[in-house]
């Protein structure tokens, strides 16, 4: 093999990389959620945890979702698997929805050590850019089987911060 073929085949491979890193960046960079442990988070102690990279101070995790848009509503999707609704918060701005809440640890009933780690837990907000007005007193939002749904109406003015009751 020669030097150019094996710088092509470097460069090939190091194209295919790049690629992949900037579409893995462009499709999850607003799905990435930072959780915060607070005082209800109910984290187990350090020394019940023997996976070493569980970190629970620097703990970032995906909240999956989608936003569609027909004629007279948006609907947002967020996958939020292990919540409460009432844990859950919603507020409409002028030009985003803004979901917040906190996960909580549920603990065993047995003693034991947890050894893998790798589900976030504490509070949180998701923000997800709205391409339109919405009118939030026409609106509303439901939680089933992890997934919040939002659905929005369409409106021509705008309406500046307003909270919704998820059902």
């Amino acid at each position: 093999m020669s030097l150019d073929q094996l710088k092509d085949q470097f460069g090939s491979i190091w194209n295919s990389v790049t690629e992949g890193w900037r579409e893995l960046w462009h499709s999850a960079a607003g799905a990435i959620t930072r959780f915060v442990p607070g005082d209800k988070t109910n984290l187990p102690d350090a020394n019940e945890i023997e996976d070493d990279r569980f970190m629970p101070t620097r703990t970032w995790a995906m909240i999956g979702g989608e936003v569609f848009e027909d004629e007279t509503r948006l609907v947002v999707r967020l996958e939020l698997p292990g919540m409460d609704k009432e844990d859950i918060q919603i507020e409409v701005r002028s030009d985003e929805l803004r979901v917040s809440g906190e996960k909580r640890f549920v603990r065993e009933d047995t003693h034991g050590r947890w050894r893998v780690m790798q589900r976030a837990y504490g509070s949180f907000q998701r923000v997800v850019p709205l391409p339109c007005d919405v009118l939030p007193d026409a609106s509303r939002a439901t939680y089933q089987n992890g997934v919040l749904r939002i659905e929005l109406t369409k409106d021509a003015q705008k309406k500046r911060g307003h909270y919704l009751k998820v059902e």
